[in-house]
């Protein structure tokens, strides 16, 4: 009997700043370990943008080398999205990253149509997946929502054919 093929699809924004909010010093490697352990992993899409080199070109670079290094895990897709810079009522400056949910979801359902694999897991806590997800389950696909406490919505995990809470996965 062959193993189910598991697709990883994480959102990159939510896992560094629940890692930071949680102090977990982890690497993907371990990430990956601790959401699956029975099934053989086929994919690993990794939502992000790059940082803005003209804020701070140091921080950049160490973020680009920490790309170039996770993209040599076996079976790992960084995808790139838009890095948007908002300039805030004080005066200061914060980035958001645009674009990533939509990546996720169309990699999710298309992975499904194309039968690219059997289970999802889902390493985010955003309810806007939740069509995609139903839509996924439809074409006969398991999703596992993989969380951190506090920021995840009860209805994604509730949507869901499992759960992993991350904190507890990591620590």
């Amino acid at each position: 009997m062959t193993k189910e093929r598991v697709a990883i699809f994480i959102d990159g924004s939510n896992l560094y700043h629940n890692l930071k909010r949680f102090n977990i010093k982890t690497t993907f490697e371990e990430i990956i370990k601790r959401v699956e352990t029975q099934r053989q992993v086929v994919d690993i899409f990794y939502y992000t943008a790059l940082l803005d080199k003209s804020i701070n070109e140091e921080r950049y670079e160490e973020h680009r080398r920490f790309l170039e290094k996770i993209k040599k895990i076996s079976n790992f897709h960084v995808v790139l999205c838009n890095l948007r810079k908002v300039i805030l009522e004080d005066g200061s400056v914060d980035f958001t990253i645009k674009g990533d949910d939509v990546y996720l979801a169309v990699d999710l359902v298309s992975g499904a149509y194309e039968d690219l694999y059997d289970v999802a897991i889902i390493v985010s806590g955003d309810a806007d997946f939740i069509p995609a997800i139903k839509l996924v389950q439809k074409n006969g696909k398991k999703v596992i929502n993989a969380f951190f406490p506090k920021s995840s919505s009860y209805l994604l995990r509730n949507c869901c054919d499992g759960s992993i809470n991350l904190k507890k996965a990591l620590l």
